[in-house]
């Protein structure tokens, strides 16, 4: 199993940086003994900033062969945090590749939404691309919490 994290945008260092590198590597702390390898990121910039058609494919391209796709989509189903567990945990054990794709500032090609096994989203608000990528990560350590029965998930 390879559980990567594909973003448009190269992030530099910055705040938000340091919180994704601390959740990824709490998960990866985490997740070792429940099979869950560390995340790999992935990052994809249209350097000409040609929009969410631009992005389509440079995503399209790296996005994992066989992996089951995960899409950030403010449309998609809000998934709770256990429930997103239960799903890193079925694929876990299926063997199966994730790939969590964030779009640009723009969001998802709706050509390239069509291809994702999962859309999913963190509330009807729009959140900045950078912040999803942290709240992302976030859920990906409190899934793994949640999975191990650490104290970090309290609902």
């Amino acid at each position: 199993m390879r559980i990567t994290l594909l973003a448009v945008g190269r992030l530099r260092k910055s705040p938000e940086l340091t919180l994704i590198d601390d959740y990824l590597d709490r998960f990866a702390r985490t997740g070792r003994s429940l099979g869950l390898p560390p995340v790999q990121v992935i990052e994809v910039e249209d350097k000409r900033g040609g929009g969410m058609a631009a992005e389509a494919p440079l995503i399209e391209r790296a996005i994992p062969a066989g992996s089951f796709v995960v899409m950030m989509d403010e449309r998609g189903e809000q998934p709770s945090s256990p429930d997103f567990a239960d799903r890193l945990a079925a694929l876990r054990d299926q063997g199966r590749d994730i790939c969590l794709v964030i779009g640009g500032a723009d969001g998802l090609d709706p050509g390239l939404r069509q291809r994702a096994d999962w859309q999913i989203s963190l509330g009807r608000m729009v959140w900045p691309h950078m912040l999803v990528r942290v709240m992302l990560a976030e859920q990906l350590y409190r899934a793994a919490s949640i999975l191990a029965g650490a104290p970090y998930h309290r609902a």
